[in-house]
């Protein structure tokens, strides 16, 4: 059994949105530049994850995504499954077909052994859930910035280095009439 990147991804992207959904919604062209996914399979995922009722929208500016419940409510076996990620690892799909022959009842000499491993793989990732990895992250000292903050910071420091210039150059160059203005043409009749 082989987690692809379809589940990989999904919850990379949520563990992304959970740790920075306190600075308001999280957008997909910053998940996207941060973990190095594509916007478009972003969107993908994150149409899904809206179904499942995971992640919530937020239309206009300053808009984006955030989660739809509390990050302890969430578990990883919730975003693999929304995202229509297998968790199995029989060959038949859980169906016990896993031979044609009928001499063999349909299921190979390992079915047993491939249907415990899924049962104990769906316990374990929805025993894990979104806040334990938010905490791991944290734990290991990941920063989190708020760019719009950020770019509100940066934004005002331009201001406050315009703003006097901008007034010395209005002190400094009186406006000069202009020869060709009527206003002008009148005050010298």
């Amino acid at each position: 059994m082989r987690l692809t990147t379809k589940g990989r991804f999904a919850v990379t992207a949520m563990i992304d949105l959970a740790l920075r959904e306190a600075h308001g919604p999280v957008t997909l062209a910053g998940i996207s530049q941060r973990q190095k996914i594509s916007l478009s399979y972003l969107e993908q995922l994150f149409g899904k994850l809206r179904r499942f009722n995971i992640v919530e929208s937020t239309r206009g500016p300053g808009g984006g995504y955030t989660l739809a419940r509390k990050a302890h409510e969430i578990s990883v076996a919730d975003i693999i499954v929304a995202v229509d990620e297998p968790l199995d690892a029989t060959q038949c799909g859980g169906k016990g077909n896993c031979h044609s022959d009928e001499d063999q009842h349909g299921h190979c000499m390992t079915h047993d052994l491939w249907s415990n491993l899924n049962l104990k793989m769906v316990e374990y990732l929805s025993s894990v859930t979104l806040l334990n990895l938010v905490q791991q992250q944290e734990g290991r000292g990941v920063v989190i910035q708020d760019m719009r903050q950020k770019k509100i910071k940066v934004e005002s420091a331009k201001a406050e280095k315009t703003a006097p210039a901008l007034a010395a150059k209005k002190e400094v160059a009186p406006k000069a009439p202009l020869i060709n203005s009527v206003f002008n043409l009148a005050r010298q009749s």
